[in-house]
């Protein structure tokens, strides 16, 4: 096989400016449906919004030199053979181990980890010949670390992490699936199961591809560590921190590429792209639950107070709830806009233009304009500003009982510079209620850093996107609302380039549902396309 030829980032022509409603994601649950683009600013809805669009006429015309696209061009794209059945079968074997994280950390199947570590063992017996192998974790150490030292030690090495661990499967949905979520079924073209796409898909592509190269004697050039975590759907306090705190205890001082999950590819994902497309993920919000709590007298029904415990809680909850954290543009929603931008609508370029070239501490009215219209939507809002969830409300025993106690859960995804401190106080200035105690109960991050999209790392990437899935894609950089284990990794000083993707292409939104979701499938044919990505992603690191 001759080598593929380096892709380069030469602007392409534009597409025709769509007109009418655009295809986008209304929500998770709803799937792919059109509507009218929520993240396209609209720039009727305001004053300030009226006065952009005043600006459209003047500013189209210049823009549309400078706001050329950055799509990634001349990537020949390559074949590469993978044993595809055997493959299936191995990956089909392990969603049948049930490796369940459940909330309550003592519900722990330690058998089906322990089964899972022993077949792993069997299934690539190259991998554990050549590579090391550690069981990490603490208190439990189910988490995996491998290391595969490369020729040149001298070079900052690269991290490919996934995770073993599964939502669980609700008994009350389990009708609705088509095929046992544990059985691993191979059916009407598909690999069927929990896990199957969260995420041990990337687990096996990531040894399949290392088994495959380690069998015609390839050895790295710079080290490669693979990290598959234990308890990733619950935070990663016992794994993938635990793993993060011995790497960087061992010395290492940079990490020059870590990849983990994400999204897959997926046509329509992006609102207003219908294109498939493939997003990088550069950065992470954070992590933090807080317990809000009231002690004080219960009592009889028959004799209420004029505040009930109940009451106060929940009156704190309302005023929390109406003290959002204000709206801002993070560089990553810039970067993201600077790729996505040029491809979307042509006539709302302007805006996109505004927000990827905007500076920070500065606000201009397009940027305003796009701020109110991102707002607008439960989905795009979340990228603007720490967000407030209130998850659980725990009060009372008995319908002719006053509590003593009530306590409610909030969930935050903190925006950088947002820290716990900074939160708590937020909280207690909200409420202005000293009955109420605010304690922080989860394994909390910060916000990550910003992966640089215009690095190595990411050419890479999206270099072997392009070897494998070809050049009629978008690919583009995106800010990440939700999270994953390699936040663990991306808020130390020593991998500040953490890219997440989950490598493999999906045929519609609809098929994302399985994600935390009933029918989790993925193609056969697409799940060989995965292992091809990481054999040949591990190439294209040799050259960063």
């Amino acid at each position: 096989m001759g080598a593929p030829r380096s892709g380069s980032s030469t602007p392409r022509p534009r597409s025709p400016a769509t007109s009418g409603p655009t295809p986008c994601l209304h929500s998770q649950a709803q799937g792919y449906r059109r509507r009218t683009d929520p993240m396209a600013p609209t720039l009727y809805t305001s004053t300030v919004s009226t006065l952009a669009f005043a600006t459209f006429a003047t500013v189209a015309i210049a823009q549309e030199a400078d706001f050329p696209s950055l799509q990634m061009q001349g990537v020949e794209p390559i074949e590469i053979e993978v044993d595809i059945e055997g493959a299936t079968e191995r990956l089909s074997r392990a969603v049948q181990f049930p490796t369940i994280s459940n909330q309550d950390r003592n519900d722990f199947n330690t058998k089906a980890f322990d089964d899972y570590h022993a077949f792993l063992v069997e299934a690539y017996p190259n991998v554990h010949r050549v590579l090391k192998r550690e069981v990490l974790g603490d208190p439990r150490p189910y988490s995996l670390l491998y290391t595969w030292e490369g020729k040149n030690p001298d070079l900052p090495p690269a991290l490919f992490y996934a995770h073993q661990d599964v939502v669980p499967v609700p008994q009350d949905s389990l009708d609705q699936w088509q095929q046992e979520p544990f059985s691993g079924a191979v059916a009407d073209g598909y690999i069927w199961g929990r896990g199957v796409l969260d995420d041990k898909n990337q687990i096996h592509g990531i040894l399949e591809a290392a088994e495959m190269k380690i069998a015609e004697g390839w050895q790295p050039e710079r080290t490669l560590y693979f990290v598959f975590g234990q308890d990733e759907e619950v935070g990663g306090p016992e794994g993938a921190r635990y793993v993060a705190d011995v790497l960087e205890d061992r010395g290492i001082e940079r990490f020059a590429f870590v990849m983990d999950e994400s999204a897959p590819l997926v046509p329509g994902i992006f609102p207003g792209l219908p294109d498939n497309t493939a997003l990088i993920g550069i950065a992470q919000k954070g992590y933090l639950s807080l317990e809000l709590a009231i002690h004080a007298l219960g009592g009889h029904s028959s004799q209420p107070p004029e505040e009930s415990n109940i009451g106060i809680l929940a009156e704190a909850i309302t005023k929390l709830e109406d003290a959002q954290f204000p709206y801002r543009i993070h560089p990553a929603l810039r970067a993201q806009y600077r790729y996505l931008g040029p491809e979307l609508d042509e006539a709302r370029q302007p805006v996109y233009a505004a927000v990827a070239f905007g500076k920070e501490g500065e606000m201009t009215d397009l940027e305003q304009a796009f701020i109110e219209e991102m707002a607008s939507n439960q989905v795009t809002r979340a990228m603007l500003h720490t967000t407030i969830a209130v998850t659980m409300f725990n009060a009372g025993i008995k319908d002719n009982v006053l509590p003593p106690a009530a306590t409610a859960v909030v969930n935050f995804r903190p925006m950088p510079g947002d820290t716990p401190e900074v939160i708590i106080d937020h909280v207690r200035k909200a409420i202005d209620d000293d009955r109420i105690t605010v304690r922080d109960i989860s394994a909390s991050t910060p916000a990550t850093a910003m992966a640089d999209p215009e690095g190595p790392g990411y050419k890479a990437l999206e270099k072997t996107i392009h070897q494998i899935w070809g050049n009629d894609l978008v690919v583009a950089p995106f800010f990440v609302i939700g999270g994953s284990d390699s936040k663990h990794f991306q808020a130390r000083p020593f991998a500040p380039d953490v890219y997440t993707i989950t490598g493999i292409q999906l045929e519609s939104m609809k098929e994302f549902e399985g994600f935390h979701g009933v029918n989790e499938r993925i193609p056969v044919d697409e799940y060989a396309k995965t292992i091809a990505f990481f054999y040949q992603l591990m190439d294209n690191l040799d050259d960063l």
